[in-house]
């Protein structure tokens, strides 16, 4: 029987890779030196990089490189602990408290990714007895939390108000809506000033997570909520893109914080991300917060990029560095994606499940960190290769 179920793994696992290099989804791991800068090296060959999310330029930043060695001779490398053990450090409770009043709320709570804070929260908040209301195109570990969690998960069409508005409960049970600021595959914004308006009627709760707004859009880089001019119940922000570093944190009332702490497994039974770290993403936030010129700077590389492919081919306009290029077929895709490689620009085909059926696209993404010249050459060679299609 054992030998059996050994080899029932060996076939379903054999079968399931088979099927994927059929469609042509088969995803591989690169090696890549500098692939926080916008200059990256694989196997010794140089390539202009449009496919990272250091929106700001900070990843490499000497500020950020200084401030974490920094924190390394204060307060060494690993935390040690979870936070509720010896884990928390004066520099994880400075980053909170200059979060919470640069972004407006009572309170942050610490993680170490976006994907734990995001399951954390639908984990730890919802019963069997709530309603959960999901953007179809929201991120995995909010699909996947929803799914997982006890609540009732209804999904509404991406951005569709009136969809939104028809699964709201006609009962009184607890309803949590949860969208994300800016949807990291067509770099488009949530209309979270209407959002939170259909959550008032009946007093609801609005979460929102901010990934990819946070630090790029509104006053100071305080994200897409602070462009909308709402308030959300629950706010996410992650710090793997704008930040140039990792890890998230939850922001909330003081109440909803303290509940979290007491309930959310993964923030509870997690070792607290290095002090380090938190030092250096609190020197992060100073800079996002100081540097009106990194936003500037992107705003003008985007509109260069749309003004030079508007003519050619169908541009989906952003008000974020996230600039799609859809292709349709994966294959073709990934064969754009190659021959700009083979040119010396690093672009990332994006392909379902990641994306729906027949939306197959390039993902380019734009840094502070770019030149005018950069993004000039980028839509030459896009030109070119859609040209030879």
């Amino acid at each position: 029987m054992t030998f059996f179920m050994k080899q029932g793994f060996k076939r379903k696992i054999r079968l399931a890779l088979e099927q994927r290099e059929e469609a042509g989804l088969t995803r591989s791991r690169l090696p890549i030196w500098h692939g926080n800068d916008v200059e990256l090296n694989h196997e010794g060959k140089k390539y202009l990089n449009f496919s990272g999310n250091d929106y700001l330029g900070l990843a490499n930043s000497p500020e950020l490189i200084t401030a974490w060695k920094q924190g390394l001779d204060k307060y060494g490398g690993g935390s040690g602990a979870s936070p509720l053990v010896t884990g928390y450090s004066p520099a994880h409770l400075e980053l909170e408290l200059k979060l919470a009043d640069w972004l407006g709320f009572d309170k942050a709570i610490l993680f170490n990714s976006g994907f734990s804070a995001n399951q954390a929260i639908l984990f730890s908040l919802m019963t069997k007895q709530d309603v959960l209301l999901q953007d179809k195109l929201n991120h995995a570990s909010l699909m996947e939390a929803g799914q997982l969690c006890p609540a009732t998960m209804k999904r509404f069409v991406h951005n569709d108000l009136k969809h939104l508005s028809q699964l709201l409960p006609s009962s009184e049970q607890d309803v949590l809506i949860v969208t994300e600021g800016v949807f990291s595959m067509d770099g488009d914004l949530s209309p979270l000033a209407d959002i939170i308006d259909i959550a008032k009627q009946r007093s609801d709760w609005l979460m929102v997570d901010d990934a990819h707004g946070c630090g790029v859009l509104g006053q100071q880089g305080r994200g897409s909520c602070d462009l909308a001019k709402v308030k959300p119940d629950i706010l996410v922000v992650t710090f793997g893109k704008a930040f140039g570093l990792s890890g998230a944190a939850v922001l909330c009332s003081e109440d909803c914080a303290d509940y979290l702490m007491q309930f959310s497994k993964h923030h509870v039974y997690s070792t607290a991300m290095p002090p380090a770290q938190a030092h250096t993403l609190s020197k992060a936030t100073d800079v996002i917060i100081r540097d009106e010129w990194r936003r500037d700077k992107l705003s003008e590389l985007g509109r260069q990029f749309e003004t030079e492919l508007s003519d050619y081919c169908d541009v989906t306009s952003t008000q974020t560095p996230i600039k799609p290029l859809i292709i349709g077929s994966s294959s073709a895709a990934v064969q754009l994606a190659e021959r700009l490689k083979q040119q010396g620009i690093w672009t990332t085909a994006i392909r379902p499940p990641t994306v729906p059926n027949g939306t197959a696209r390039i993902r380019v993404t734009l840094s502070a960190n770019h030149n005018f010249q950069q993004v000039t050459r980028l839509t030459t060679l896009i030109k070119q290769e859609l040209k030879r299609q």
